[in-house]
């Protein structure tokens, strides 16, 4: 194991179509400090790692303080400053908290806000396989078009942190196999 990431602990988080928001039948997953971030160029190390696991098109900030989905890929999210609280949903949905060292895998369709301060963390976000990602806000007119198009989304090859054969890959793989 890679000595800055900790061993695993994956927080499954269910959030259902609500009506406004398509939300998913996958469920998010939260890595609770599975990343020993680096002191030193912390940003380019959450990169990196994604990029070794095919989830590109990064991007490094904050998080939106407004409800938002995306319908053309899934995100990951991974901290590596500060801490804030995540509701996922929409505004019936589950709070998470966020710190420094945690990823989170956000399916496609999922409503997601940062509930703090905009900058109040600071992140590194990508894609599976470098897709180009949309902002949906649950406005009137984004859905059918929305659902249809995250319906016909794959399951990622690889688990943004742990590769192939662990994490996102099997859980997401089951639920379809269940199906």
């Amino acid at each position: 194991m890679n000595p800055l990431m900790k061993d695993e602990q994956i927080i499954r988080i269910y959030c259902k179509d609500d009506g406004v928001f398509p939300n998913s039948k996958y469920p998010v997953l939260l890595y609770k400090n599975v990343l020993r971030v680096p002191f030193i160029l912390p940003a380019a190390y959450i990169k990196t790692l994604f990029e070794k696991n095919n989830w590109r098109n990064a991007w490094k900030d904050g998080i939106f303080t407004y409800d938002h989905y995306h319908s053309t890929s899934h995100e990951v999210m991974g901290i590596y400053q500060g801490r804030t609280s995540l509701m996922l949903g929409g505004d019936n949905g589950q709070t998470v908290d966020l710190r420094k060292g945690d990823v989170i895998v956000i399916p496609a369709g999922v409503a997601h806000k940062n509930l703090g301060a905009e900058q109040a963390v600071k992140c590194v976000g990508a894609y599976p396989e470098g897709r180009p990602f949309d902002i949906k806000r649950g406005l009137a007119g984004e859905r059918p078009d929305a659902d249809n198009t995250i319906g016909k989304l794959p399951v990622p090859a690889k688990d943004p942190v742990f590769g192939q054969f662990r994490g996102l890959r099997n859980i997401w793989t089951e639920i379809d196999a269940r199906r």
